[in-house]
């Protein structure tokens, strides 16, 4: 199973499966791997053994980013996240660590979860997807409901005040230009970064 695997230049972390959302735009609705990933199915959610060892047999130094993004979502692991970070900037301070998010970590552990992040992560990457709750329910699928959209906007607010950068992102394909617009003025009241992302990213 692939625990770990090459984007652009990031090692990409993958700890989870288990998600609250289930996208229409995501990837893992229509394949099993990304770019030359191998199967991001997990056999089993990896021990830290098996992370600090898939971490182990790549040369840290030549990626530009860690970044914990496979096929879940990353805070479902939140306690095995940060010990993994911790892990990572043992080895290689220098290295930028990113999470790509739903930014659903607050509903899934039950607590807000921003100020953990602190002093780990360098980069929080949010899927704002839309800038109104009715049509992210629609797109995310969210287990938690209409409460998720404005979840989402909280713990992006949150991030903003405890790690170095926040992106909001939504893709390319889903939501019209005027709709693009909306969500860079709810990213610039964040204080947060805006970019529309390519489908296949």
């Amino acid at each position: 199973m692939t625990i770990v695997y090459d984007v652009h230049n990031g090692l990409y972390i993958n700890l989870t499966n288990r998600c609250p959302c289930a996208c229409t735009f995501c990837l893992r609705q229509t394949m099993d791997h990304v770019g030359n990933s191998g199967g991001l199915w997990l056999e089993h959610e990896p021990s830290y053994e098996e992370i600090t060892a898939a971490i182990d047999g790549c040369d840290l130094d030549k990626y530009s980013e860690a970044v914990f993004c496979g096929f879940g979502e990353p805070t479902e692991r939140l306690d095995m996240l940060l010990r993994t970070a911790q892990y990572i900037k043992s080895k290689c301070p220098e290295l930028e660590i990113r999470i790509n998010t739903n930014g659903l970590g607050d509903l899934v552990n039950g607590e807000p979860i921003a100020d953990r992040l602190s002093g780990l992560i360098d980069v929080v990457s949010i899927s704002l997807n839309t800038p109104n709750a009715e049509e992210y329910l629609r797109l995310t699928r969210s287990k938690f409901g209409e409460q998720s959209f404005d979840a989402m906007i909280r713990f992006a607010k949150d991030c903003v005040k405890t790690v170095p950068e926040v992106v909001m992102t939504t893709v390319d394909t889903t939501i019209s230009h005027e709709e693009e617009a909306q969500c860079r003025a709810i990213c610039e009241s964040i204080g947060a970064r805006y970019r529309i992302r390519p489908w296949e990213d």
